[in-house]
This record gives C-alpha cells, structure tokens and sequence, in this order.
C-alpha cells in the first residue's frame, strides 16, 4: 500500500462491519465502502482501514482572545492560539466559515505537526490553544497529540464545536487534555434536522451533559436566526434545557447572524438579541450574553448577586476585569467559571 502523505493518518475510532469500515468519531457512524468517504469527506477508506486525510492540515492560523471563540468563564483576557482545517459534520446553509468549513481538504495543505504547533503557541505568548474555525471533531487524531503536548508545557486546551462527536471521542479528548468546549446549540429538534441535513440535537444535548459530568468547562452558544430559532419558543426551549440540564451557572450567548454562504435571510435585529437574552435570564440562567454587537452592555459580566459590573468588554476585548480571586469584589459571591487571575 502507498505511504500516506503527510497529512494522511490511519484514523482512530474505526470498526469493521458488513465488509465496510464505520466511522465512531461523530454521531452520523458513516459505513464508508471501499474508496469512500464519510460524509465530512476528511476520513476514507483504504484497503478496509480508515484514513484521515486533515492530520496537520491547517487552513487558518491565528492568535485570537478567549473572548472570541466565545469563551467569558475561562481564563478572560488570555489568548488562544486558534488552528483550523476543512470541512464540517453538518450541513447549516448560514455558515459563517463557509470557505474551510463547504470545502474537501485539498490535495495539498499546509502540514503543521503538533509539536510545531505547540512551539508557535508559546513563541507568540499565548497561554492556550484552540481547534475551531472548522467543526474541530475532525481534527481529533491531531488535538490528541496537541492537548497531550500544551498540557506537559502549562497551556490550557480548548474546542469551539457543534458537539455532534460520540462519547468515546468525548471521553479520549478529555482524558489528553481538552479543559473547556463552547457548544453551538443550533436550535430544536426539527429546525436543527432539516437545516443541519439529518442531525439529531439531542445528541449534542447528551455531550453537553457528559462535558459537565467529565468537569469540563462548558459555555453555549446560539446564533439567532430569523426564520430559524429567533421565536420565543425555541428560545425558552434552549435556555431551559441550559438550566435544567447543565445548571443555572452555564454561560449562553446569543448571537447576532449575518447573511452567509447560501443563506439571505436579513441580520439579526438587536432587540431579538435582547429579547433572547431575557428568556435566558427568565428561565434563571446566571449569565446571559449577548454576542456580535460590539460595546452592548449586555456582553459584561455582572455579579448575579448584586448586580456591580465585573467585566467589561467591547467585542472580543476585555475593558476591565473586577474580580477577586473569582468572586464579586461589590458582595464576594463566588463567580463560576475557570482561570479568573491566571495573570
């Protein structure tokens, strides 16, 4: 058999059955025939062993503020180097990564090892690492020598993700070193199943709960599309499942779309952003967000106590952070969240 170039690995999370190999990475469980592709079409198989064709293949490469993957509860006003690849699992027709996220891996990528990766990370000063841009559960064989490398060097580990990976997956990102996901909950049952071409929610529902239950930590975000999930009842679904099934502490943000890819409907109005953000606040989430409006008042973080401001931010800076050792310095109510004075 032909070596596999660079960016070509034989794939974790691979069973034989029916004479065809099955993908266990994400919940589609792909049965992929000889030459074929998963549906991601970033792992195929080769002689009845599955490849991935994105080990190392970085289409985007950045050093971003925690703020913008968005992650407000962990480690605020750290900077995460930021890795991308191709393709995704879903298929949302407002994609805001269209570009890397609607495109085959190409023939030729730019290979980035995970040692390589670890050594930028720490030569632009970045306290951690990020896999998104792209859905990053494509990414897994790589993240889990890159988690295992940050955390040896004292570099935190996040993903910025749709949550539609099995639970195995979930459980082997934990175990190398993942510390904090953000989770793109799309909307209900039925929107998210037509839109995302055949994904069942409930499944991102479950490895959200399993994030909590493994003390990762967790923040959620929805992007508010009109037509799609802006009416009051996919918001009140969202924020009390938040509630009920990852707690009242549980960050959310809300945020505003804009039209992409193949999707025209018109941006989200400001005052469907607020009144998301007070669905999430009635059904008593703690920390509410509202996100992709810049110097909203709504994206500070406010003691749920007593209500002095805590953080203040403007898009994906931090203005000004209030805390004492994780908790208000107005009252002393403890904060949830991870990292509070890393600095």
């Amino acid at each position: 058999m032909k070596a596999p170039l660079s960016s070509h690995r034989e794939a974790r999370l691979q069973e034989v059955a029916q004479g065809k190999v099955r993908c266990l990475l994400c919940e589609r469980r792909c049965l992929i025939i000889e030459g074929g592709k998963g549906w991601c079409q970033t792992r195929y198989n080769q002689n009845g062993i599955l490849f991935t064709s994105i080990y190392g293949a970085v289409s985007s490469l950045s050093a971003n503020p925690i703020e913008k993957k968005p992650l407000y509860h962990f480690y605020p006003g750290s900077r995460a180097l930021t890795a991308g690849s191709w393709s995704c699992n879903f298929g949302c027709p407002w994609c805001q990564n269209w570009d890397i996220s609607k495109t085959p891996p190409p023939a030729r990528c730019r290979f980035m090892s995970p040692k390589a990766f670890i050594e930028e990370t720490i030569r632009l000063s970045c306290q951690g690492t990020s896999i998104s841009f792209n859905e990053p559960t494509l990414s897994f064989d790589w993240s889990l020598e890159v988690f295992q490398l940050a955390h040896e060097r004292g570099l935190y580990n996040t993903f910025v993700t749709n949550g539609y990976m099995t639970a195995t997956a979930l459980d082997l990102l934990h175990g190398a070193g993942l510390d904090a996901m953000n989770v793109d909950i799309k909307g209900k049952k039925g929107e998210v199943r037509k839109y995302c071409q055949g994904i069942d929610v409930d499944r991102v529902w479950a490895r959200c709960q399993q994030a909590r239950e493994l003390g990762l930590h967790i923040e959620i975000t929805t992007l508010i599309i009109p037509g799609v999930n802006d009416d009051v009842e996919s918001c009140v679904e969202i924020a009390n499942r938040i509630a009920d099934e990852l707690g009242c502490e549980t960050p959310w943000h809300v945020s505003g779309y804009h039209p992409a890819y193949r999707f025209v409907s018109p941006s989200t109005p400001i005052s469907t952003l607020e009144l998301a953000w007070a669905i999430g606040m009635d059904a008593g989430l703690k920390f509410v967000y509202l996100g992709n409006v810049p110097g909203h008042h709504k994206d500070n973080t406010y003691c749920p106590r007593c209500g002095a401001t805590l953080i203040e931010r403007r898009g994906f800076f931090m203005k000004q952070n209030l805390m004492e050792n994780g908790r208000c310095y107005a009252c002393g109510e403890s904060i949830a969240g991870m990292g509070w004075n890393w600095c």
